[in-house]
């Protein structure tokens, strides 16, 4: 994939220096990610953006505000909600993080049987288990992915349903425990067939730029409160 901007351009993404001074003084030493793929990491290269994903820019970022910044990344490609729970909260819990980032429910809503209410419990079940530890935790509604050119047209109406409810109830937990929510799904980006890979699952680098400016974003407000809670980050367009 090409694109006509860089990450230095790109107006969506971090200015230079933006991080150290959203990031300035955090309180965070330990950081664990559980999730699916979008967790692991595969995001396709673009010209002009680092091949970094998301989770590793968010460590790469809180450790250059605290260079003692432990991270460990459980986040393994096509697990479902369930099986995200069953195999990486024991391990994060043991870790002992103060801030985790939980992200996963894709895989179930890939399906057309998805069923909102068992992955809601399941991303209950782990958010509440990991502020009852001590930490901090990040959620998220991922980009609707139903507009990748990827995605097959007939499948497009109802995966982007399923995407956009996972990314309500999880908007709605989010709201009921108190996490760092993240709001990606109504970004101004969401329908640009640049932040997506050519598998039509997941994003590209320059969406793994962008989310991990906006979670950097939403962790400076959750530190530092200037808008009301839920208001998104996103910069304004830029022609």
């Amino acid at each position: 994939m090409t694109s006509t901007l860089t990450e230095a351009t790109d107006p969506y993404c971090l200015r230079d220096g933006e991080s150290a001074a959203l990031l300035r003084g955090h309180p965070w030493r330990r950081f664990a990610v559980l999730g699916d793929s979008v967790a692991e990491g595969l995001c396709e290269p673009v010209d002009g953006y680092p091949d970094v994903q998301w989770a590793d820019r968010i460590a790469a970022e809180l450790r250059a505000a605290a260079p003692q910044l432990a991270y460990l990344n459980l986040g393994l490609r096509g697990l479902r909600a369930h099986e995200v729970r069953a195999t990486q909260l024991g391990p994060a819990l043991d870790f002992r993080p103060d801030l985790a980032l939980v992200v996963c429910g894709g895989n179930d809503a890939f399906r057309p049987a998805y069923d909102a209410d068992a992955v809601d419990g399941e991303l209950a079940a782990m958010v509440e288990a990991l502020q009852a530890a001590g930490a901090d935790v990040i959620t998220v509604g991922m980009f609707d992915v139903s507009h990748s050119p990827a995605v097959p047209e007939q499948h497009r109406a109802g995966l982007g349903r399923r995407m956009r409810r996972l990314a309500a109830h999880t908007r709605a937990l989010a709201g009921r425990r108190g996490t760092i929510h993240v709001h990606l799904t109504d970004h101004p980006l969401t329908a640009d067939p640049s932040i997506y890979s050519g598998d039509g699952r997941h994003g590209s680098a320059r969406s793994d730029a962008i989310a991990a400016a906006e979670t950097i974003r939403r962790l400076s407000h959750h530190l530092r409160p200037r808008t009301s809670p839920g208001s998104p980050a996103f910069p304004a367009q830029q022609g």
